[in-house]
């Protein structure tokens, strides 16, 4: 049996948007060869529905108080070095202000697992930016919980929700979490999203500890079949404080490959030029977008948290100001020939 070639399934992918798990581990197998291939169709493809327009979101990280324990997170639970601290709603509320005023249209509420973020505190939270900015969307991040919750929350308004899948391998993402936590409930939240209504973001690391391409194959097929709205891929950077620290982090090359494959995969997707991309290359929120990635997400944390919101060693933008970082980023973008919009930025089916 002939084995089949590489260039002929990144061309097959591009037409039809579906290979066999098999035939995926094979282009990820050949993408030093393939990847200026790869590239130059996601660009085309990304060009052909959204132009050069970059979506900016603002990412406002509300708490580092976490209850899990995830082998590779710098604020997992029993890291007794990190340094908690969750925002008020006075604060976020605030937060929100100062990025409406900056040209946000979308803001993201990212943080730990923090039970002190209740059904009740989220609902007036969400509330209180839809009453001040109807233009906007709120996009939560803020990990598993109940049908329930998620209903209520997008009853009160939430529009996205992001929850990365981590892998598609049941085995792989044991290896990767504590033994209370499941693949099988990681999927459950998923599909109550989708059901209950959000245009919702799954995703994964690139690189991270015990991956194969085999795993990564099981990653493009999930995407594949999912069809998110959005899918936030970064490398996985190794955090001081975990059994992870001494695992090699992944790389932007990878990483902008896989982007530009999830491009052909699911042409309409939303999908980040991430902070993790940006950390372990000086570049490579540029690259991310010269790869096919058409979303980036600046910091409007309040300066004095965001080293505190350590998810990982040596995050980008720790120390700027939430104009300064858009009008840096704004500057960034355009030096490619692309440009920063201020919209909701929702997803183009």
């Amino acid at each position: 049996m002939t084995r089949p070639d590489p260039d002929e399934l990144l061309e097959k992918l591009a037409s039809e948007h579906s290979l066999a798990p098999k035939d995926y581990e094979t282009l990820i197998g050949a993408r030093s060869r393939l990847a200026p291939r790869a590239r130059e169709l996601a660009v085309a493809v990304r060009k052909e529905i959204y132009g050069n327009d970059v979506y900016v979101r603002g990412l406002i990280e509300i708490s580092s108080f976490c209850r899990n324990d995830c082998l590779y997170c710098g604020i997992r639970r029993s890291n007794a070095a990190a340094v908690r601290y969750r925002l008020s709603e006075k604060e976020i509320l605030e937060c929100a202000d100062e990025g409406y005023w900056l040209g946000f249209r979308t803001f993201v509420l990212q943080g730990g697992e923090d039970a002190f973020f209740t059904d009740e505190t989220l609902e007036r939270i969400i509330a209180g930016i839809k009453e001040k900015h109807p233009d906007c969307a709120v996009t939560l991040s803020l990990g598993e919980r109940s049908r329930e919750s998620y209903k209520r929350l997008r009853d009160a308004g939430a529009d996205r929700y992001l929850l990365r899948h981590e892998t598609a391998d049941p085995a792989h993402y044991e290896l990767l979490h504590p033994k209370e936590m499941s693949f099988s409930n990681r999927m459950r939240c998923l599909r109550d999203l989708r059901e209950l209504g959000y245009q919702v973001g799954c995703g994964f690391m690139v690189g991270s500890p015990f991956q194969t391409n085999g795993h990564i194959a099981k990653d493009l097929k999930f995407i594949e079949e999912f069809k998110p709205d959005m899918c936030g891929i970064g490398p996985f950077v190794p955090h001081h404080c975990t059994v992870f620290k001494d695992h090699p982090a992944g790389t932007a090359e990878l990483t902008c490959y896989l982007l530009s494959l999830i491009r052909l995969i699911h042409p309409p997707v939303l999908l980040p030029a991430t902070t993790a991309l940006g950390t372990v290359d000086p570049a490579g929120r540029e690259k991310g977008i010269l790869a096919g990635a058409n979303v980036v997400m600046p910091n409007l944390s309040p300066v004095s948290v965001r080293k505190k919101y350590e998810l990982y060693d040596n995050k980008i933008c720790t120390g700027e100001e939430a104009a300064e970082c858009r009008g840096c980023l704004e500057r960034r973008i355009g030096s490619i020939g692309y440009r920063l919009v201020a919209a909701r930025g929702d997803i183009k089916k």
